[in-house]
């Protein structure tokens, strides 16, 4: 035992002999807890000391010191995302921690998770103390915790009660080059914030290439770019085009008949597409594994959690004879971070993205290409020895990534910003302003839901919304129930909607068993009583230990997302509790709870109602007059299907695509809907039929005079139609 720490001794000392850090790396201590260093802490260190962003330490640590706001440039694999949050912890310990600690934002949860893992390891600390994760559902730290990694939509939150993040020395946001809407705010919110906390530091760390428009949003920031290791090589071919698909999968079998060692990773443009080469690949793969070894697939989902495995090791050290697939889309571009086995990257170069349009309040799925900055990330994931195959010419692709702020429902975003006007941050600068028009409608759904008052500015229904996390029409609902006294029920179909589908696709030849088990749960009022059933259900399912798992694959549900709504839902009740709100016990199956629990959607779906125009399914949505058919897997298009198509529906979301369709549809009564939302049906709805028939509910007039005297009421504000609907007290 002392010959063995006499030699890490030894060890300590000619590290120490080879560099002089700045922050202590040659105690003998840890700085942090005070507790000797273990041997692998010094293993690390000598693999840290191998990263390219090492060579920029020095310079990193004098801007620091200068500058209130730097921005720290490189691609993956130098150690940026690792060893800067590192110095900012040492920057802040060597201070006394008199301005306060560090935390470091990602984009991804998983990222967040494994970043924080892997720091604590290289820092010779315990998760959860010195080093810790907040990411949504999960809070790994404590009041030691001097370094938080933590997703960016979390620091937002924080934002919400402290404005100026005092506990706070330094911000670093990484993942600056995916452009989300949370990043974004939160790069000129801390613009803001600094011309209040001069002491305070904010780090962007960000991939290449960044773009003028971005880096003209910091002018005078020092840019530290990293060097790169030595670029992969680049293959174009010609097979991409309209063919990318097919294109993609037979270059993974080229390269498997080469037997050449490593992974690949096959960047699709959406979900259905990597389901769909998984099943062509496996059919492949069992075909040539004799020949060739095993080529396993892996289909890559974001939320999947961690990584397989690699390929088994035999005894002499060798990877056996087999290869894993990865089919990835867009949004796994970052999850690679930690991957070492990948040789080859084939990418398609196209992406499918959800673009929303603000005049319609709908989204839709486009196909387009990627950026240049995406691809440039793609290329680095099969480090310098490997191969990148671009089935594009780069002359096709666009410079910079759109960002999300420009594609996105923004209401929740302006919600946002409205409540951190009234914690004195001020007006918001955007890197990238979204179109007026998104903007406008934005304020526009805010006002329907009562959030504003008569100067624009957050009303008191408007600061409660804004502490419950959720969309703002879902968060109306969720106050509505309050009165309604059906508060139990509406956290049930908020989280239930906030997560996953808990719906599993079937596997071939088992749609018809799949389609039998969801009739199980289908309730006559409509798909967001069925999502109460199947919650209900699998909460009884838990009552026998080792049960629930087995239960939800019997009933082709997905046990995670069940159990990510159990989590949402128990965070929203703890909010409820926080702002003192009322929750009222559960009635569930009731003729009353059903009813109340409908007028409670309406108080914040009513912009989102349709009508079946021709008793055949086709609906016309009241607030823009485009028509839909209800999703092929509600409960009113299920095969053989026995609860009829009910006239008046409201709806939780509306896709544009081939064949448009509502989704999460439940029955109504036209005559709760002119009840709850008596003002946006006399002023914002356009003319149609279907708003001529809400009228006769009102003033039945079967005559020509009728008729016109139903459009004079409709534009009189002090019409005493209006005048008796006042009772709702919600709107």
């Amino acid at each position: 035992m002392a010959e063995e720490k006499e030699s890490e001794k030894h060890h300590r000392e000619s590290e120490s002999s080879e560099t002089t850090f700045s922050f202590g790396d040659d105690m003998e201590l840890n700085q942090f807890d005070g507790l000797p260093f273990s041997s692998r802490y010094y293993q690390l260190l000598q693999e840290r000391r191998t990263l390219p962003v090492w060579k920029a330490r020095s310079q990193f640590e004098d801007e620091l010191v200068k500058k209130q706001l730097l921005i720290v440039s490189g691609p993956a694999g130098t150690g940026r995302s690792t060893q800067i949050p590192q110095w900012c912890a040492e920057f802040c310990l060597s201070t006394g921690y008199r301005h306060g600690t560090v935390a470091c934002t990602q984009a991804s949860r998983q990222r967040a998770v494994d970043l924080a893992l892997r720091v604590a390891d290289e820092m010779d600390v315990n998760i959860g103390h010195e080093v810790g994760y907040s990411v949504s559902l999960e809070v790994c730290c404590c009041s030691d915790t001097v370094l938080r990694y933590c997703t960016d939509d979390i620091l937002l939150k924080e934002m919400m009660s402290d404005p100026f993040l005092e506990n706070y020395a330094i911000i670093i946001i990484d993942q600056a080059h995916q452009r989300t809407v949370s990043t974004d705010l939160l790069l000129v919110l801390l613009k803001a914030v600094m011309v209040n906390r001069p002491e305070l530091r904010v780090v962007v760390l960000a991939a290449l290439p960044l773009t003028k428009g971005f880096l003209s949003h910091f002018p005078g920031a020092p840019l530290i770019n990293l060097e790169s290791q030595r670029p992969p090589e680049v293959v174009h071919s010609c097979g991409g085009g309209k063919n990318y698909f097919y294109s993609a999968l037979r270059l993974v079998l080229e390269i498997h008949r080469t037997k050449e060692n490593g992974d690949v990773v096959v960047f699709l443009a959406s979900e259905d597409e990597m389901y769909g080469a998984h099943s062509i690949l496996q059919k492949e793969g069992t075909r040539l594994a004799g020949e060739l070894g095993n080529m396993v697939p892996v289909v890559l989902c974001p939320n999947q959690g961690r990584l397989p495995l690699p390929p088994p090791s035999d005894e002499n050290g060798n990877s056996r004879k087999s290869r894993r697939v990865f089919l990835a889309i867009q949004e796994a571009e970052d999850l690679w971070w930690a991957m070492e086995n990948v040789h080859f990257v084939i990418d398609t170069g196209v992406q499918k993205k959800m673009v929303y349009n603000p005049r319609i309040r709908a989204s839709s799925e486009v196909l387009q290409s990627i950026s240049w900055c995406q691809a440039e990330l793609r290329k680095e994931l099969c480090g310098p020895e490997g191969k990148c195959f671009r089935l594009y010419a780069d002359s096709q692709l666009p410079a910079e990534r759109v960002p999300q702020i420009l594609e996105s429902n923004i209401t929740s975003t302006v919600l946002f910003l409205k409540r951190m006007e009234i914690g004195g941050v001020g007006q918001c600068q955007f890197i990238d302003r979204p179109d007026p028009e998104a903007l406008m409608q934005a304020l526009e759904e805010l006002d329907y839901l009562a959030a504003l008052d008569d100067d624009g500015n957050l009303s008191e229904m408007g600061i409660i919304m804004s502490e419950i996390p959720l969309e703002p029409q879902m968060a109306k609902a969720v106050l509505a129930s309050c009165e309604f006294d059906c508060v139990s029920e509406m956290l049930t179909i908020a989280a239930m909607l906030s997560a996953p589908s808990c719906f599993l696709e079937p596997a071939s030849g088992m749609t018809h068993e799949a389609v039998q088990c969801r009739r199980k749960f289908q309730h006559p009022e409509g798909d967001h009583f069925t999502l109460i059933n199947v919650y209900n259900a699998f909460k009884r399912s838990q009552r026998t230990p080792y049960v629930s798992e087995k239960w939800c694959r019997d009933h082709f549900l997905d046990h995670s997302a069940l159990k990510v709504a159990e989590q949402v839902r128990s965070e929203l009740m703890d909010t409820l509790n926080r702002i003192e709100l009322p929750v009222s016990e559960s009635a569930f199956g009731t003729r009353s709870n059903a009813s109340n629990l409908k007028r409670a959607l309406l108080a914040g779906f009513f912009m989102q109602i349709a009508r079946d125009v021709d008793g055949a399914g086709n609906y016309l949505i009241l607030a823009h007059k485009h028509v839909a058919q209800v999703h092929p897997l509600s409960g009113y298009g299920l095969q053989s299907n026995k609860l009829g198509v009910p006239e008046w529906v409201v709806f939780h979301e509306f896709m544009l695509s081939e064949n448009n369709c509502i989704r999460i549809v439940s029955e109504i009564s036209p005559q709760v809907f002119i009840e709850m939302a008596p003002l946006y049906y006399f002023y914002n709805l356009p003319p149609s039929e279907s708003k001529d028939v809400l009228q006769d509910l009102l003033d039945p007039q079967p005559d020509a005079a009728g008729r016109d005297k139903r459009h004079k009421v409709s534009g009189d504000a002090n019409n005493s139609s209006v005048q008796s609907s006042d009772r709702c007290v919600i709107q």
